[in-house]
């Protein structure tokens, strides 16, 4: 999933380190979410947007992709 995590983290003066800390985790949580090779929880999502007093829709972009959704994995969907 595409975010604009680094984008607003380095707007607002913070290293990677002191977000992990502002929202509970390590600085390489933060960066394997910038770097799209984690997909953060809902609650993770939402305490780093809050950081930034951003909407989820600001920060994470949802747009479609070839990967079916774990929705569409469980229900066996094609």
């Amino acid at each position: 999933m595409k975010n604009k995590i680094k984008e607003f983290r380095e707007a607002f003066g913070l290293t990677q380190e002191q977000l992990g800390k502002l929202v509970g985790v390590s600085r390489q949580a933060i960066n394997a979410v910038e770097t799209e090779k984690f997909e953060p929880s809902i609650w993770l999502a939402y305490d780093i947007c809050k950081v930034f007093n951003k909407s989820i829709e600001d920060i994470f972009l949802f747009e479609e992709s070839e990967r079916k959704s774990r929705a569409e994995q469980s229900r066996g969907v094609v």
